[in-house]
């Protein structure tokens, strides 16, 4: 389900929603010759499956919102290690500081496009981790030279931890990315769906009407509902997109102190820069 839109996955779970109900309500009418029991019946089953309807759609809009949460503090938490590594490969060797902040500015850059690529477009997210993990392994590799030319393994040795941290988040907000609700839930939350708007048409066509604008409304609502949960769960497109800002403006503020080289002007909006 992943690879299709958000508004055609939803429009074609209304359009089935309604034709269950069509189907119910032909095979309530039906059975009107018992109406009293049949009433009594469907009511009973409707408002069971209501409830764990209820229950689903509760419980997967919650794990969509907890992984769309994780998503935004991976970014944040990314942010704030390259900031940190950028702040700290001012303690290098020598020439080594401006080859290693410019490749960092780099890998900046990459991060910034792998984040921002679209679903549809895995060639090119997976050529940007590529490149991505090749910066990391440059970076690795300048630290353990700073290592072996300083005297003092205090400088080297923050800058290690930096870069440590700096690869252990990028691991993070890459399996963030690709962390979404398990497709037998949403399948399994569909099929409740529309057994439940069968049942609900199945209860009216027992009692002789049609279905009333309130269910319609009902139906319209928990259509909305799904569409947030799909929307959610997927961080590369739809309305609903995990915020770059942290990145951006950690960019920005690489690019003045590249500029100008004023150490103080690479800062953290959340403060969270460690020199």
């Amino acid at each position: 389900m992943y690879s299709y839109n958000s508004v055609l996955i939803v429009s074609g779970i209304f359009i089935v929603m309604l034709l269950a109900m069509e189907i119910g309500f032909q095979s309530g009418r039906r059975k009107k010759v018992r109406v009293a029991e049949a009433i009594t019946q469907a009511n009973a089953v409707l408002v069971s499956m209501l409830g764990l309807l209820a229950l689903l759609l509760a419980f997967t809009f919650s794990a969509a919102l907890q992984r769309y949460e994780d998503r935004s503090r991976t970014v944040v938490a990314e942010a704030n290690a390259i900031g940190t590594t950028y702040l700290r490969a001012q303690l290098l060797p020598g020439g080594m500081r401006d080859e290693v902040q410019a490749l960092l500015s780099q890998y900046l850059d990459i991060r910034l496009q792998e984040g921002r690529a679209d679903a549809t477009e895995p060639l090119l997210r997976e050529s940007l981790l590529h490149q991505a993990k090749q910066m990391e392994a440059q970076l690795w590799r300048h630290a353990v030279r700073a290592a072996e030319l300083d005297n003092s393994v205090v400088a080297s040795g923050l800058f290690i931890q930096s870069l440590n941290e700096l690869i252990d988040t990028s691991t993070t907000r890459d399996a963030a990315l690709n962390r979404q609700v398990p497709e037998s839930v949403l399948f399994l939350m569909i099929a409740t769906i529309v057994l439940t708007t069968a049942t609900l048409g199945y209860a009216s066509g027992t009692a002789g009407h049609r279905v009333t604008l309130a269910a319609l409304i009902l139906v319209i609502l928990i259509a909305l509902v799904v569409y947030l949960i799909i929307d959610l769960d997927r961080p590369r497109r739809g309305a609903i997109q995990v915020s770059q800002e942290s990145m951006l403006n950690l960019q920005r503020n690489i690019t003045t102190a590249r500029a100008g080289n004023p150490l103080a002007s690479v800062q953290s909006s959340s403060g969270e820069y460690k020199p």
